[in-house]
């Protein structure tokens, strides 16, 4: 057989094989604007990659910004640093107290939908070109942001623009600053020898930095909380900063004059590393003085307060005392010979068997004198006893005084006064006798014993009353021991002044 692509590509006047026919893409040109065709897909791709990829289904939301801050379409969205979407578009629109604001309509990655409703967004630098980029942070709200949800203004920061930093500084501070780098160029210029010696200085600090920044930034430290405490106090002096500025200046007016007398200022400060290494050992020695000075004053504040109110009669005490005072210096000198004479007692051989004798008998007669005693302090016995016997004597003649004393005489009773007893006198009653005058019958009707041989006198032992000289006479009625008192303290002898 023959072969049949032979047989049929053969000519129709059978002569020869027919030519194979070309395929379109076999031609040359057909194959170069395909190629052309695909570069420029590739290339509308590639460009409009920023932009995302059409037919990619996105996750898109709104960001409310008080000033776009220079971000534009196109730009990207970033969470943690890797590219999450891009700003699909900005537009302009006015806030509710008619401010304006920026709202930028983002396109992110559908994987990420959907976003925590308090995540908060902020506008970044690339660098300080000026290209920008929008940063998100991821909230932790159980609440999602919904497709075409909004991020609002409350959760946005505004970044410091390197021009807004810039323009913090006035024209007299950036003409300071010029000036500064002037000098500090001249000053510099031709030392790099000595610069370098200086930094080769600067490594042991470099080398023990390391554990003072750990411990700057260990929690304990509450680094963090440095710059807002700052900040803070900043806010806390805006409204004396004026009054700062004042007192700068007049310090200035104050550090100028003494800028012309360094040397006086030299010597002045030469003393003080001796002082200050006294001090460094004196001060906490003095420190316990301090502290029990402190505690002396506390535990006299209340006798300080004692004393102020009894200042009224201290005041009349010393304008007392003030004479009295005055006249002590002539007292010591004539107090001299004095206690001359009590030190000599004081070294005689004699002195202390003496006092030893003396300490034994006092010893001896405390207890009597602990019964004593209350019956003068107490009863005051001993002063009215003299006092008494004083008004006793106190009539006289020529002779001399006399004893004023009257004799009374007694009925004869059974055991009475008037003659020997064998019992208690114990009446009869006035009325039992007949034939009596009255002077008689009141004899009769004391006729009855009234004897109390120890009487209380506040004694130890003894109730606190002075019982001698205050007993009751209890008529028609022998009473031996205690009677009942009149009243239970005794007259007070009073202080006859001349």
């Amino acid at each position: 057989m023959s072969d049949p692509s032979t047989n049929g590509n053969a000519s129709s006047n059978g002569t020869g094989p027919r030519p194979r026919p070309r395929l379109p893409m076999m031609n040359n040109i057909m194959i170069g604007a395909v190629t052309v065709l695909i570069g420029i897909i590739a290339v509308f791709f590639a460009y409009g990659a920023n932009s995302g990829l059409p037919f990619v289904p996105t996750y898109d939301i709104n960001a409310l910004q008080p000033d776009a801050s220079g971000i534009q379409k196109g730009d990207s969205v970033a969470i943690g640093g890797t590219r999450v979407g891009y700003v699909g578009s900005v537009s302009a629109a006015k806030q509710a107290d008619g401010k304006p604001m920026a709202v930028l309509h983002l396109k992110l990655d559908k994987s990420l939908e959907p976003l925590p409703a308090d995540s908060t967004d902020l506008v970044r630098p690339v660098s300080p070109l000026g290209l920008k980029y929008l940063q998100i942070t991821r909230g932790h709200s159980h609440t999602p942001l919904p497709q075409g949800g909004t991020i609002p203004l409350s959760h946005t920061s505004l970044p410091v623009e390197l021009d807004d930093l810039f323009s913090m500084f006035g024209p007299k501070t950036r003409k300071g600053s010029q000036t500064n780098l002037s000098t500090y160029g001249v000053a510099l210029a031709g030392r790099g020898s000595d610069l370098h010696h200086a930094l080769a200085q600067v490594k042991p600090v470099v080398d023990n930095l390391l554990p003072v920044m750990n411990d700057l930034l260990a929690p304990q430290a509450h680094w963090s909380q440095f710059f807002p405490s700052l900040e803070q106090a900043a806010h806390a002096v805006v409204g004396v900063a004026q009054t700062q500025g004042q007192l700068f200046k007049a310090l200035d007016q104050t550090f100028t004059p003494l800028s012309h007398s360094t040397g006086s200022l030299k010597a002045a400060i030469t003393g003080g590393p001796p002082a200050l290494e006294t001090a460094t050992q004196q001060l906490p020695q003095e420190a316990r003085f301090i502290d029990d000075t402190s505690e002396l004053f506390r535990r006299l504040k209340p006798g300080f307060k004692e004393l102020g109110q009894a200042s009224v009669q201290l005041a009349p005490a010393e304008q007392v005392g003030i004479p009295v005072l005055q006249r002590t210096p002539a007292l010591n000198d004539r107090l001299t010979g004095t206690l001359t004479a009590l030190e000599n007692f004081a070294k005689n051989p004699s002195t202390m068997p003496g006092l030893q004798l003396l300490t034994q008998t006092a010893s001896l007669i405390e207890p009597t004198v602990a019964y004593i005693e209350p019956a003068q302090t107490r009863c005051n016995y001993l002063a009215l006893f003299f006092r008494n016997l004083e008004n006793s004597l106190s009539e006289s003649d020529s002779v001399g005084s006399m004893l004023r004393a009257m004799a009374i005489t007694l009925p004869q009773l059974p055991n009475s006064e008037a003659g020997p007893s064998s019992a208690p006198a114990n009446g009869p009653a006035a009325g039992k006798i007949k034939g009596l005058s009255p002077a008689q019958q009141s004899l009769v009707q004391d006729s009855f014993l009234h004897s109390d041989p120890y009487p209380a006198t506040a004694a130890p032992g003894q109730p606190d009353v002075c019982a001698a000289g205050n007993e009751r006479y209890v008529p028609g009625k022998t009473v031996i021991g205690k009677a009942p008192l009149n009243q239970a303290t005794t007259e007070q002898t009073s202080r006859v002044l001349p």
